[in-house]
């Protein structure tokens, strides 16, 4: 009889990181990525007793800056304390804020069709001016402030407002980059221009690049690394069940949609 606390084979701790990254929650657990939801996840992955290691599965379409950067901060601060290493596979994709996620890890491992990189920012609206002109429909808006009606859909876009999203989009793509740089360092084979117009690779094209370490999944990288007995314990915020996911909103579920679209998945 095996008595548990005496199992001392390897224990890997693989938390799954999927879904769009954004500051919404949504009804319930199973939402969005957000520091806020997988925050309490990733401390009970990390503390894990006995722990040899620490695998990010990621499968995301990317999403909000801002909770991209904390989720990471977040998962670099626990490695440090713990002094673990976080290896990031990546299954369906990596990419924009996924691939700010899988920056995180010390190593990047991908499947050879896994979808990676995207290290760039967007920012998308639609203009109805002309459809409420044609409807009859008067707009009625009041500011304190003559930039606060930034970008209102119901009139053309303004030149200072064209080149402050611009520059609003530089600053955070400058922010995306230094994280890349900072993390990938030397291991970058490719001219920075080439690797951060946005564009996004399969595995097997991100590998010479430098974007990721090794071609593989999580299970065989656990084999690999700590041998066909470790011990695999699995952390991840369960989904809630389909009408509470309904509940979320149509919208939510178009957003979501739309960011693997760009991605083609």
């Amino acid at each position: 009889m095996k008595i548990p606390f005496l199992n001392r084979h390897p224990r890997v701790a693989v938390l799954r990181l999927s879904g769009l990254i954004a500051a919404r929650g949504g009804i319930g657990p199973g939402g969005p990525l957000n520091v806020e939801t997988i925050g309490p996840v990733l401390e009970r992955a990390f503390a894990l007793k006995r722990a040899a290691a620490v695998v990010l599965a990621i499968n995301s379409p990317g999403g909000s800056p801002v909770q991209s950067s904390l989720i990471a901060q977040r998962i670099r601060q626990l490695a440090e304390k713990h002094k673990l290493p976080v290896i990031a596979c990546v299954e369906d994709a990596a990419a924009s804020g996924g691939y700010w996620l899988a920056c995180a890890a010390d190593e990047i491992v991908a499947d050879p069709s896994s979808i990676v990189g995207s290290i760039g920012v967007i920012s998308a609206s639609f203009g109805v001016e002309e459809l409420a002109a044609k409807l009859g429909i008067e707009r009625r808006l009041a500011t304190a402030g003559e930039q606060k009606s930034f970008l209102d859909p119901f009139r053309p876009v303004q030149p200072w407002e064209r080149e402050r999203l611009e520059q609003l989009l530089g600053t955070l793509h400058g922010e995306f980059k230094a994280w890349v740089r900072a993390r990938r360092g030397e291991r970058l084979k490719a001219p920075q221009a080439d690797l951060f117009n946005g564009r996004f690779w399969t595995g097997r094209e991100a590998l010479p690049l430098g974007l990721i370490d090794r071609l593989g999944d999580a299970r065989g990288e656990i084999r690999r690394r700590f041998g066909e007995k470790a011990q695999i314990v699995r952390f991840g915020v369960k989904r809630p069940p389909l009408p509470l996911r309904l509940l979320r909103g149509a919208a939510a579920m178009v957003e979501e949609r739309a960011a693997w679209g760009r991605l083609g998945l």
